[in-house]
């Protein structure tokens, strides 16, 4: 008698073609980057070579090599976003305070958020109960979000940072009074290679999305041109876990 495959064995599966297509795909990028590397070493090296030929030929060459110079390492950054969004993370989740981290990231970017004029306003709950993160990649997520943040703020504006617990979640909101963007553009924020900045790779939000799934976690936007946008990340809450981030007695 045939059995049938469970819904775990085909969940199963597709982690596997995934590991193994990401493994390909990290390989290959590998690949590309060290005759890139070699390219862009001698290029700098041909740039020195011309800058002492005092011509209008040396100058059109120098100026070439500039753009080539230019495109190559716009290459080398996709490449590098590339690997960082292909990469089979394996995560090392502890009990974490998130109304810490949240603040640590924040006291360090405070210094640019004054440069771009941007008000940081913090309602954290302090009864906030922990979650399960692994620290560093779960910090990367949410620094990335806030630079996109300020990054659409760019005549100054205020971001408004509030954690909450909803039921059987932890809720983050970040709260940007920037440009906002239309509604087929918020629901394409997470799509690979999807991107509205000049030279941007389009990888940087699929890849927070990724980090924040992989904690069991989701992420939502909603935006309105002209008046900002939010993004929404929910977080479980283990049940065996206090509010300490203990076991309990």
């Amino acid at each position: 008698m045939t059995t049938q495959p469970t819904a775990e064995d085909s969940h199963r599966r597709l982690v596997e073609q995934y590991t193994e297509m990401a493994r390909l795909a990290g390989g290959l990028a590998h690949e590309i980057k060290n005759p890139l590397s070699t390219i862009r070493l001698n290029m700098q090296l041909l740039a020195e070579d011309l800058e002492d030929i005092q011509s209008p030929a040396g100058h059109r060459s120098l100026k070439r090599i500039g753009v080539m110079q230019r495109e190559c390492q716009r290459l080398q950054d996709l490449l590098d976003d590339f690997l960082q969004f292909a990469k089979v993370r394996h995560l090392e989740p502890i009990p974490t305070d998130l109304n810490r981290e949240i603040n640590d990231i924040l006291d360090f970017i405070l210094p640019q958020a004054r440069d771009a004029n941007v008000e940081i306003v913090r309602y954290l709950d302090p009864e906030l109960p922990s979650v399960m993160l692994d620290r560093e990649a779960f910090r990367g997520a949410l620094l990335n979000l806030i630079l996109n943040a300020m990054q659409a703020m760019s005549g100054g504006g205020e971001l408004v940072v509030r954690t909450l617990e909803v039921g059987g979640s932890v809720a983050l909101y970040l709260i940007d009074t920037g440009c906002g963007m239309d509604e087929r553009t918020a629901s394409r924020m997470f799509d690979a290679f999807f991107s509205t900045k000049p030279g941007g790779s389009g990888l940087g939000l699929p890849t927070t999305a990724k980090i924040i799934e992989s904690h069991g976690g989701r992420i939502t936007v909603q935006s309105e041109i002209g008046r900002g946008t939010q993004f929404t990340v929910e977080l479980p809450v283990p049940a065996r876990l206090d509010q300490q981030g203990k076991e309990p007695a």
